[in-house]
């Protein structure tokens, strides 16, 4: 079910996947938006019950004037406070996934469990595929043949305007938040205090498996690999894998429960 809320004067969109499970929060990568996380969710329900934002300027929600770091995080931190619910799971892809742990590492005890996919640390993102995009299309069809290998990758971004066929998402905003997204987040990624489970595709071009194993061991005893037959969106590629290894680290439900017993010992 698609619901709204107000940020700021702007309006952000999320998708509730439904179902009688414990929350999981997801948040999407650029080029993407909520409906990526369809197939997830059907494959963790009815235990895990995915709410997925539609991050600002993406999807079904506003653009904004902005996409700094601190914007993405507050963003999170009003989804999570609309949602009137207590300490989550939270995952992450790529842009989400840096979101998910710096939320988490600013907001300890909102997170209790955290997975990240397929991102780094430190992150430098290429914009040159950005604006290389084809903007629109006279189709359906032609937008995803001007797309070639990519256009699985973006199809649930795919909508049809005044001007043809086109993306949800704008690529001058695109590449100003893959700017504000490159740097050093290694004061972030430390701080988190909640079990992690970081997801490495191992044909990624985004995380490296050298870097994908110096975050662990800047975290020792609190995060693990997982590494899966799969590019940089490992949710796609390899889906069912993926949702394995995520029920495999949130084998309890009550993320709530679990958060309470941690801070009590």
């Amino acid at each position: 079910m698609r619901e709204f809320f107000m940020v700021d004067g702007r309006r952000l969109s999320y998708l509730d996947f439904g179902g009688p499970g414990a929350p999981l929060l997801a948040l999407h990568g650029h080029y993407n938006e909520a409906s990526a996380f369809a197939p997830l969710a059907e494959a963790l329900s009815p235990r895990w019950r995915v709410i997925a934002l539609d991050q600002r300027g993406h999807g079904e929600s506003d653009r904004a004037p902005r996409y700094e770091r601190d914007d993405y995080v507050s963003d999170v931190a009003a989804f999570h406070r609309h949602l009137g619910i207590g300490p989550v799971a939270l995952l992450g892809h790529s842009l989400g996934g840096v979101n998910a742990y710096q939320y988490a590492a600013r907001q300890p005890d909102q997170i209790c469990a955290l997975i990240v996919e397929d991102i780094g640390a430190v992150v430098d993102c290429d914009w040159r595929f950005t604006l290389r995009l084809p903007r629109h299309a006279p189709s359906r069809q032609e937008l995803a043949a001007a797309l070639g290998p990519a256009a699985p990758y973006l199809e649930c971004a795919v909508r049809r305007s005044a001007d043809g066929w086109g993306f949800s998402f704008d690529a001058e905003d695109t590449v100003a938040s893959q700017k504000a997204l490159n740097g050093d987040h290694w004061q972030d990624w430390t701080a988190v205090a909640c079990p992690t489970l970081l997801i490495r595709g191992t044909d990624s071009d985004e995380l490296t498996a050298s870097h994908a194993r110096e975050m662990i061991n800047r975290r020792a005893g609190q995060a693990h690999l997982v590494e899966l037959p799969a590019g940089h969106v490992v949710h796609h590629d390899a889906p069912a894998r993926f949702a394995d290894a995520v029920q495999s680290f949130l084998p309890d439900p009550d993320c709530s429960r679990r958060a309470a017993g941690q801070a009590a010992r």
